[in-house]
């Protein structure tokens, strides 16, 4: 389809009620935060040395985003790790935070009985399955959540639990500091910005679907810094999951150092990159200024590129800002290619092959 306006014909595309979940995003965050609010956490989980969280795909991005956002508040050290096996430096002086959307992930399930073995503080985020058991059976805290405000039932579009829990843990934990107050006025931010998104904001006045235009038949490169770094990715994997697209991730400073080299060959390349820079006028100026040269190098090597600035003003409501924005053009990006985003096939046969 070629009319992101069509209402009608999206609701046909849309087999596997994808943008339910993107609309239900609000929702997702107010119940993360209320129900890990009650949560009851042991003194001994107040003492550990460092953090890390063990998840795969869509269950590691909420752990990704507060990488990024908190790093550099967090006086302790703080991993994500998206393997089979924890850092050789797990103890019982750690807190092992095992995310699991299914609560049936290989790599997971065998990341939560080394941090056992281990003695570290464990805490399970997971809406069932194995996972879910263990952590009962052990008697250890754990947020386990009725995904009701996710119809799609796909982890991706489980984020606004999954960051919000963290960032709820966190906060009970004393690691970050963020009230119930706070929090409303990113909900109602939030709010305000879904409207602007959702699909019955027309075209012209609907900066998502006009991004979405502009990446269809092309390659997206993401560029994002500093606290944007983690929601950026999961921007990536939602192009890639939700609209079966390739799509890479550099971040300035970095890219800086090598990548500008690397748009002359091969030159027929140079027609399908799509650049889009995530502008936030809470990066360093020594950052922002490197985002007007890179844009001019870009031009210069004949690539086209797109800027989003960001509306929002404190780094946690710009990184919700991304989660909506990249959220809705992915998925406007797979009705303009005509698919149902909800499927994936390649990561399901993927997984059979992987059982026999």
């Amino acid at each position: 389809m070629d009319n992101l306006d069509n209402v009608e014909e999206i609701a046909k595309l849309d087999k596997g009620n994808v943008y339910a979940s993107i609309q239900a995003i609000i929702k997702q965050a107010e119940q993360a935060w209320n129900e890990v609010e009650a949560i009851p956490i042991p003194n001994s989980y107040h003492n550990f040395e460092n953090i890390v969280l063990s998840g795969m795909g869509g269950s590691a991005l909420g752990g990704r985003v507060l990488h990024s956002l908190f790093l550099p508040n967090l006086t302790i050290p703080f991993e994500i790790t998206t393997n089979y096996s924890l850092p050789g430096y797990v103890s019982d002086r750690s807190l092992v935070i095992l995310s699991s959307y299914s609560g049936n992930t290989a790599e997971t399930i065998s990341s939560f009985h080394e941090a056992l073995n281990k003695g570290g503080c464990v805490f399970v985020i997971t809406t069932g399955g194995k996972l879910a058991s263990l952590a009962q059976e052990n008697k250890l805290p754990a947020y386990l959540y009725n995904p009701h405000e996710n119809p799609s039932q796909q982890p991706r579009m489980a984020l606004g639990y999954s960051i919000t829990a963290l960032i709820a843990l966190f906060v009970k934990l004393g690691l970050i500091q963020l009230n119930k107050t706070d929090f409303k006025v990113i909900l109602s931010s939030m709010d305000r910005l879904m409207a602007g998104f959702e699909a019955r904001c027309p075209e012209a006045d609907n900066l998502a679907k006009r991004l979405a235009h502009r990446m269809k038949n092309k390659i997206p490169v993401l560029v994002a810094s500093s606290h944007l770094l983690g929601i950026a990715h999961a921007f990536k994997n939602q192009i890639n999951e939700n609209s079966k697209t390739f799509a890479l991730l550099f971040d300035i400073p970095e890219l800086n150092h090598h990548l500008m080299e690397g748009l002359k060959y091969p030159s027929e390349a140079r027609a399908l990159y799509q650049f889009i820079f995530l502008e936030s006028a809470s990066y360093k100026a020594e950052i922002l200024k490197r985002y007007q040269i890179t844009q001019d190098v870009i031009s210069k090597n004949s690539v086209s590129f797109e800027k989003y600035r960001l509306e929002t003003t404190s780094k946690v409501e710009q990184v919700y800002e991304i989660l909506l924005l990249g959220s809705f053009v992915s998925f406007y990006l797979a009705m303009l290619y005509g698919i149902d985003p909800s499927p994936i096939p390649w990561v399901d046969y993927f997984k059979k092959e992987l059982d026999k």
